[in-house]
């Protein structure tokens, strides 16, 4: 049975497909203005690259910020559910996941069979998200997987104190214009977003296995500040950590199919 998941999230949309436990293909597309669309752009194009037909296609399951949007989907389901469950399809022995989103940043505890035992958002304000790093990417005018790059070279950390992701730009511009150095700048953002996870974790009793799931997994210098703030090694996970929201889907897709 060949089962699909949808990841509409506010930067990008996500597909994924499984057919008996087994990843078939993953696609990744901007979300763009329309989330229904979006949605059925990414299908299409997972579908047209692992060569099946729509018809072939089980069951459909809807996540991210856009899921009520996909109407094609036949059931909508939480994000934080949906990251649970891809992480523990890909690594059962994660206990814990930080999901740094476009517009909101999240913990999530499970259990060992992958179930979510609690969680804790930062849905507030920007800093902390993946904007508030495109954002200050834009002021490195640099593309966001340069700027994931810059702070591996720092020498020190230049705090970012800013709590707001206004004030946090003007701060980053301010100590640019100091001639700050840029990497050591860079590595000061990436601690601000790493202190704000490491909080949320202490909300929900934190201990390991972590893993970081969405597309700011993908930023190497997040992923070292955020090792040495929560002083324990974070469990990269062999697939594609932008697509783990996709992945459970599928994987609840299937439960769907089957009943």
């Amino acid at each position: 049975m060949i089962t699909a998941g949808i990841d509409i999230g506010s930067i990008t949309a996500k597909a994924a497909a499984l057919e008996d436990g087994r990843i078939l293909g993953a696609k990744v597309l901007f979300t763009g203005y329309n989330s229904r669309k979006s949605g059925q752009m990414v299908l299409d194009e997972l579908i047209a690259e692992i060569g099946i037909t729509r018809e072939k296609i089980s069951a459909i399951i809807a996540t991210g910020y856009g899921r009520n949007s996909v109407d094609f989907a036949d059931k909508a389901i939480t994000e934080i559910t949906c990251h649970a469950s891809g992480a523990h399809f890909i690594d059962p022995l994660i206990r814990f996941i930080i999901d740094i989103g476009g517009q909101d940043s999240k913990v999530i505890r499970i259990d060992e069979n992958g179930r979510v035992v609690d969680f804790a958002m930062n849905d507030k304000c920007a800093a902390g998200t993946g904007r508030f790093l495109e954002a200050m990417s834009r002021i490195f005018r640099m593309d966001i997987d340069e700027f994931s790059l810059l702070s591996l070279n720092a020498r020190k950390v230049i705090p970012v104190t800013a709590q707001c992701s206004v004030f946090a730009e003007s701060e980053v511009i301010s100590l640019l214009a100091r001639k700050s150095p840029p990497e050591d700048v860079a590595a000061g953002i990436n601690s601000a977003v790493s202190k704000r996870c490491f909080s949320l974790l202490k909300r929900i009793g934190m201990r390991p296995l972590v893993t970081v799931t969405g597309g700011c997994a993908k930023n190497q210098g997040l992923i070292k500040t955020l090792t040495k703030a929560i002083n324990m090694e974070v469990t990269t996970l062999p697939v594609d950590p932008q697509i783990i929201g996709a992945l459970g889907a599928a994987v609840f897709a299937r439960r769907n199919g089957q009943g």
